[in-house]
């Protein structure tokens, strides 16, 4: 099982969003035995909340359910039980990189890395944005989510 952890700083925004078009990506390769998908932020501040009722209405908009999902805090033991943990921003990769132990700082990497071709390096918090932008970091995260999977693929389930 290959495990998937997307992180930003609130865990309402814009993981619940990369979680939910990734966890997309995945059904739609047939692939949700094989790999694991959850988020979390760096801090704790929403534990237990639903995401932000804009990111909830521009998944379902695009036809992805994330009303279900639950923000949490990063955990030490995430670092152990996940092989992927991608941030948002340089300041979430940053305090994941200064929370986790040197041997798994390989596991971290930027979620828009995995969408070279696309304008953003970094997904862009929309919580004090315009509307839009949620709409933005949807579409950021869904071709961020293409690339991720087609790596994942790659390494792990090799034709």
């Amino acid at each position: 099982m290959v495990r998937v952890l997307f992180v930003c700083m609130g865990n309402i925004c814009r993981s619940p969003m990369a979680e939910g078009a990734f966890r997309a990506a995945v059904k739609d390769a047939g692939l949700e035995e094989a790999i694991f998908t959850d988020s979390a932020g760096t801090i704790g501040y929403h534990a237990g909340n639903g995401p932000d009722p804009r990111a909830q209405e521009t998944a379902r908009r695009n036809g992805i359910d994330i009303s279900g999902q639950r923000s949490r805090q990063v955990r030490p033991a995430d670092f152990n039980d996940f092989d992927y943990i991608l941030a948002m921003d340089n300041d979430n990769r940053h305090d994941l990189t200064d929370r986790c132990p040197d041997h798994l700082r390989g596991k971290i990497s930027m979620f828009m890395s995995y969408a070279p071709d696309h304008p953003y390096d970094e997904m862009p918090d929309p919580y004090y944005g315009a509307k839009n932008q949620f709409d933005l970091c949807f579409d950021a995260a869904v071709h961020a989510s293409a690339g991720l999977l087609s790596t994942i693929i790659t390494k792990h389930f090799p034709a």
